[in-house]
């Protein structure tokens, strides 16, 4: 199968080829199966901590759906539905200031999430919302792409999607130094908690197969997501106001920390395919739901 077009467009190595038809083609093959006689989209679920691989993991399902099985594929990313950065200063002086940095759990647009959902699988056309990281807020709607509907499959990923609440006895303690000197009371952990078992929980039903990108510990998060920053850093300048310096991202971070480790301990149980990986990103071996694992 050539997927050069694939390779060029995202700037891949040759090498993506190989990992490409090992690993992700019989993903997608699997998928395209579970979805034939499908009377609605067919949602997927995808976890994996910040610089996995989500997003290029995303866009090569969509490519290969679209133009191998010809069908119609959306990929969604919660980074996508984070509310814009007026929303999370009133829920910073309502709640907690550590709400006015995006990322967990009560930062996301749930209700626009499900009514998005809604749309894709209904006759007509759906508005799919992106956001700007670089100026931490939402593009205008009327920059946001539209698709006609409805589709065949949903690919919904995100770094603490399908991570579960804690209980409330694994609150009590703080898990960094953000969370000791700056949550000393746990009020920001214990609302996120909340959010989570009363938005993201009743969002989650609506996936039908789920797939994790399993990252070897949380220590991989600063590297990767160092890289990321760098790369978009390079793409809109480093100079540009929305850019982290490494040691902001330090502290970023922290703010991942306590539901990524949960998701790493927890989540495997819960996912038909989830794909191990090493410290430089490569895919170790995949665990199958009811199948052998394969190295």
């Amino acid at each position: 199968m050539d997927i050069s077009l694939f390779l060029e467009e995202h700037q891949l190595p040759e090498s993506y080829k190989d990992i490409a038809q090992k690993w992700f083609i019989p993903l997608a093959e699997d998928l395209a199966e579970h979805q034939i006689g499908a009377k609605s989209p067919y949602f997927v679920g995808i976890n994996g901590c910040q610089g996995s691989g989500k997003s290029t993991l995303c866009d090569f399902l969509v490519y290969y759906l679209s133009q191998h099985k010809n069908l119609k594929v959306v990929s969604l990313s919660m980074d996508d539905f984070y509310l814009d950065q007026s929303s999370r200063n009133a829920l910073a002086v309502k709640v907690h200031p550590l709400l006015a940095t995006r990322g967990v759990p009560g930062t996301h647009d749930t209700r626009l999430a499900l009514k998005t959902y809604e749309q894709l699988g209904l006759y007509g056309t759906a508005s799919i919302p992106r956001f700007n990281k670089a100026i931490d807020n939402p593009f205008p709607v009327t920059e946001w792409p539209v698709v006609n509907t409805p589709v065949d499959i949903v690919l919904m990923e995100g770094w603490c999607w399908g991570v579960m609440p804690q209980a409330e006895a694994a609150l009590s303690v703080p898990v960094n130094t953000l969370e000791k000197e700056e949550d000393s009371l746990g009020i920001w952990r214990r609302f996120v908690n909340r959010q989570l078992a009363n938005h993201y929980v009743p969002l989650y039903a609506r996936m039908q197969s789920w797939v994790m990108l399993k990252a070897p510990s949380f220590d991989q998060v600063y590297q990767w997501r160092t890289e990321q920053e760098h790369k978009l850093a390079a793409r809109v300048g480093s100079d540009h106001p929305g850019i982290m310096s490494d040691q902001q991202i330090a502290r970023f971070i922290q703010h991942y920390q306590r539901l990524t480790e949960h998701g790493l301990a927890t989540l495997p149980a819960k996912c038909d395919y989830v794909f191990h990986l090493d410290a430089q990103r490569q895919i170790q071996q995949v665990e199958q739901k009811r199948e052998k694992v394969v190295e």
